[in-house]
């Protein structure tokens, strides 16, 4: 969970980094940093830097290695009021992300709150750049994700049904706060506090281990089939295979009660990582499940280079919250109380992505 040790070690990789970088906020408030915001600024039209070359493993496969955050201040789906505006010009680029920092580096100290920045953990002391995109949100063309289909509706509609019935002053815990999955994907998004990663490789291998509750997926590149399809797991079933400089993933077989943003049990991922120069990894992905959308849609995103190490996220199962939730439920079983049966054989929910 969010603890102290968590946040103080985590944050070690951020401040690091931030001293390769330089820390935006005081990047985006001096005129030298109004020509380094610029330079940094992702546009996704841009060729790749004149000169530079993809790196290759000793074995000649495209070296994705090393540490990566994601953050970012572009929201997931296009502002209604940006309408069709897909990109924004550099300078508006670069005035949206100093107006996003300027709001994520307040601090109100009526707030009771974790103060991230007192750990470096701020996304705004991070190396994330501007973006010339709207959204992450890049198909459907409008930068928002599609209408539920009505089966989808239905299944929250239930879930929410069932949440009622067992009564407001119960609530069960979701599988980020059991310890089960780390929320973090996939597909990976919003990375918030638990926003490192590490990508190392191997002859006929990808692994992707994410300091989200430690989750490591392992892709193989061998071409073998996707396991039998009553095989499910919370990562999924991922096989990978590269088409020029880019890493291609498939990951199907997800467990039907990790409902990623309402998905059910058929949706398939398929996600794109490409090294777009030394120190951006472009990420995109794919989600199809005709159960939940109307349609598939797409994202994309740059994810910044970092320096070492990878420091763990110990999450554990023996927290206040979880202890006090099952207390609770032990007390209203004694008492007969057919809220605290029900609270037990609930299913479980992955709680929303941040």
């Amino acid at each position: 969970m969010r603890n102290r040790l968590f946040i103080t070690l985590s944050a070690l990789s951020l401040v690091m980094a931030a001293i390769v970088w330089a820390p935006v906020l005081v990047v985006a408030q001096t005129p030298s940093g109004n020509a380094k915001l610029a330079a940094s600024v992702w546009d996704p039209t841009a060729p790749p830097p004149s000169g530079w070359t993809a790196p290759r493993t000793s074995w000649g496969d495209p070296d994705l290695q090393g540490f990566w955050l994601v953050l970012s201040y572009t929201p997931l789906e296009r502002p209604a009021a940006l309408k069709d505006k897909a990109l924004y010009t550099k300078e508006e680029a670069i005035a949206a992300f100093k107006k996003a920092v300027a709001q994520d580096a307040e601090v109100d100290p009526t707030t009771i709150h974790y103060d991230w920045k007192e750990y470096g953990m701020d996304a705004w002391q991070s190396p994330i750049r501007p973006n010339r995109r709207t959204s992450l949100v890049v198909d459907p063309p409008d930068g928002r994700i599609p209408p539920l289909t009505a089966e989808a509706r239905k299944r929250q509609a239930d879930a929410a049904a069932y949440e009622r019935a067992k009564g407001a002053d119960v609530q069960t815990p979701g599988l980020y706060t059991r310890c089960i999955t780390g929320n973090g994907g996939p597909p990976r998004i919003q990375g918030g506090v638990t926003a490192e990663s590490q990508i190392f490789q191997a002859p006929g291998y990808v692994v992707l281990s994410i300091e989200s509750n430690y989750d490591v997926r392992i892709i193989p590149l061998d071409g073998r089939p996707h396991l039998a399809a009553n095989m499910k797991s919370w990562l999924g079933d991922a096989r990978g295979h590269f088409e020029g400089n880019t890493l291609v993933v498939e990951t199907t077989n997800l467990r039907p009660d990790r409902n990623w943003r309402g998905s059910g049990a058929g949706m398939n991922l398929v996600e794109r990582f490409t090294l777009a120069d030394a120190k951006t990894l472009k990420y995109e992905f794919t989600v199809t499940d005709p159960t939940t959308w109307a349609r598939p849609w797409s994202a994309e995103a740059p994810i910044a280079r970092i320096a070492p190490p990878l420091y763990e996220f110990a999450c554990h199962e023996s927290n206040y919250g979880l202890i006090n939730w099952a207390k609770g439920t032990q007390i209203r079983e004694a008492e007969g109380s057919a809220v605290g049966g029900n609270a037990r054989a609930g299913v479980f929910q992955e709680e929303e992505e941040k």
